[in-house]
């Protein structure tokens, strides 16, 4: 598996086999919301609760 580390400001859409989130002018939430509902659906509970922690 390879790790890529892209700054946030230069993501404006992420596609995954699960969807396509568009991250053009949202909050750091609703970002976080977002890759969460693109997320592989069995990880997405663990993703929004660390989410959610962070604030």
């Amino acid at each position: 598996m390879t790790t890529v580390s892209t700054p946030r400001t230069d993501v404006d859409v992420v596609v995954t086999e699960h969807g396509v989130a568009d991250l053009r002018g949202r909050s750091d939430r609703e970002r976080a919301e977002a890759l969460v509902a693109v997320a592989r659906p069995d990880h997405r509970a663990d993703l929004a609760a660390a989410a959610a922690q962070r604030g």
